[in-house]
This record gives structure tokens, C-alpha cells and sequence, in this order.
């Protein structure tokens, strides 16, 4: 057979796994994965060199190529596509080690064509987030904020709702990224939750939360819907429950301060809302712009431990605006 029968034949069934795994197929979508991975891993080398970036770039830009999935127009050209993937997680990762800067992820944009839109709509989504929901805790809140939230994606963002160095977070990444394509495989036939419904669901409680702080009824709220447990962390430690959640946002609402729900991401056992924050004319720099909930559940599905991270490191008092 001529070498060009072999490409003819390497892009069909290329097309056919592409369409089948943007239809839900896991076993399509794994195959796809496993015919270009010499090709994703080439190309890493060539942008690195040699090394332990290469491994941790080709599962980076697996993963993204996981949820992304459902972006690709040509199916014909998924191999490109791939190594397009590789290539600008490799350029980041050198840009990140040149400049001594946290690397921020370029494929989580902002935009309706952002992954967190597609997992709303793609069948993948549900058998994502089970393997996702396998993570240890430690493991877990790194790689959803990193490649499922908005605004808390860059490493040194990262490491301040987490409360480690920087280093750790690449470190936990790495583990996180390599466990979860093991969860990925162990969970592919089993019975997966409707996280779709889940974040929708959870985008409904974010806005009766702010209404309800609004109306002063914010203590009511946390006592009928949140653990008695429930504390205010920063990083590792425990600052505070329940009342002084409730003592800071009556304070910043009496400021004129308000929150506007951006973002939602739900799962079994963490949930973050990222909040647009308004502030009062007289006083513009009252709060950061923006604030994130990060919310770890029990197992009654009640908030019992939250953290919140500002774009900015802010004074404790300031960490009361939630």
C-alpha cells in the first residue's frame, strides 16, 4: 500500500474518532489520544529538549485536548490541533521559566467557547468530573481551579487559596494530572452524575446567597443550607465561622459593596463561585474586583469549609468580603 493510501487512511479514521468522541465516546477519544501521542510528545521534545517538562506538557495538553474536544471544527486536522496544544503549553511552561513568572494557562479563556461552557453541554463532562471527584482533596483543588475556573488559574494564585508554595502546586499538578488520567480509565463505564444540572443548580444558590445577604437574611441562609462547622479559611487555617462571615458581609454591604455572580463550577465535593464585585462611587478601591468562593462540601453536600482569594494578596479583614 503507497504511503499516500496510508495517510488517506489515517485521516478517516481519524475523522471517525474525532465525531464519536465529540458525540461521548470515552473509548474514541482515548483511541484518538493514543494514535498522536508520539507526535504530541515529539513535538514538546523539540520546543524543551529532553527532560521530566516533556511528560508533564503532553499530559497538560492531553487533558486540555480532553475537554476541548468538542472545539475541533476540521476533524481531518485533529493531529495538528494536538500538537498545536502541545506546543503552546511548551512555549508557556519557557516563558513561565524565563521570566520567573506564574504560567497562565491560555486555553481557559473567558468566552462562551471556553471549556467551562463545553463541559455544560458535552456528554464528557459527566465522566470528567467522576474522575475528577476520584482526586485526593489535595490534588482535587489545584487542577479544578487550574483548568476549570476563570480567574484563579495562574500558580501564584493558586498557591494562595491553597495556602503552599508555588513549587507545590507544580508539584500537585503533575500528580493531579497523572492520577486523573488513571481515574479517567477506572471510571469510564461507570454511572456518572449530571453536572450540568449540578451547576446550574449551584449558579441558582449563588444568586439566592447574594440575594439573601442583600435582604439581611445572610445569617438565616448559612444556618439553614451550611454546616454548623462551617469556617472561613485562609490558606490552612481556620480564621473564623460562621459569625464572622456574616459580621463582614453585612459590613461590606452597608459600604454600598456588592457581588455579582460570574462563574460556576460544581462538583460532588467542591464548589467555586467567581464574583464580579462592584464598588461604592465614593469609594472605588474599597474591595479588589473580584473574589472567588472556594467551597469545600461535606458529605451531606453543606458548605463546611470556605476559602476566599482576591486577584490580589489583601490584608485578613479584607478576606471577610465574601
Amino acid at each position: 500500500m503507497s504511503s499516500r493510501n496510508v495517510g488517506e487512511i489515517a485521516r478517516v479514521e481519524d475523522v471517525a474518532l474525532t465525531l464519536a468522541a465529540q458525540a461521548g465516546d470515552v473509548a474514541s477519544l482515548g483511541l484518538l489520544l493514543e494514535r498522536h501521542r508520539a507526535g504530541m510528545r515529539a513535538v514538546a521534545v523539540s520546543v524543551l529538549g529532553p527532560g521530566p517538562d516533556v511528560d508533564d506538557v503532553v499530559q497538560d495538553a492531553a487533558l486540555t485536548a480532553l475537554r476541548r474536544v468538542g472545539d475541533v471544527r476540521d476533524p481531518e486536522a485533529v493531529g495538528a490541533w494536538l500538537r498545536m496544544i502541545v506546543r503552546n503549553h511548551a512555549r508557556s511552561l519557557l516563558r513561565a521559566s524565563v521570566d520567573l513568572r506564574p504560567l497562565d494557562d491560555p486555553h481557559v479563556p473567558a468566552t462562551e467557547s471556553g471549556p467551562e461552557r463545553w463541559l455544560e453541554r458535552h456528554a464528557l463532562r459527566d465522566w470528567i468530573w467522576a474522575a475528577v471527584e476520584e482526586l485526593s482533596p489535595a490534588l482535587r483543588l489545584p487542577l479544578v481551579l487550574r483548568h476549570f475556573s476563570v480567574g484563579v488559574t495562574s500558580y501564584e494564585r493558586i498557591a494562595e487559596a491553597c495556602g503552599v508554595p508555588v513549587g507545590t502546586v507544580r508539584s500537585r499538578l503533575s500528580q493531579g494530572r497523572a492520577k486523573l488520567a488513571q481515574a479517567l480509565a477506572a471510571t469510564a463505564d461507570a454511572p456518572h452524575g449530571d453536572v450540568g444540572r449540578r451547576t446550574r443548580a449551584s449558579r441558582v444558590e449563588a444568586r439566592e446567597t447574594l440575594r439573601a445577604a442583600e435582604s439581611g437574611h445572610f445569617g438565616k441562609l448559612l444556618t439553614e443550607r451550611w454546616s454548623p462547622e462551617a469556617v472561613l479559611v485562609r490558606g490552612n487555617q481556620p480564621v473564623g465561622g460562621q459569625g464572622l462571615l456574616v459580621r463582614g458581609m453585612e459590613r461590606d454591604l452597608e459600604a454600598g459593596v456588592r457581588q455579582h455572580l460570574a462563574h460556576a463550577v460544581a462538583g460532588r465535593s467542591l464548589v467555586v463561585w467567581e464574583m464580579d464585585i462592584t464598588n461604592p462611587a465614593d469609594d472605588p478601591d474599597h474591595c479588589p474586583p473580584a473574589v472567588a468562593w472556594l467551597m469545600s462540601l461535606d458529605g451531606a453536600g453543606r458548605v463546611h469549609r470556605l476559602r476566599l482569594v482576591h486577584p490580589r494578596p489583601v490584608p485578613v479583614p479584607d478576606l471577610l468580603t465574601v
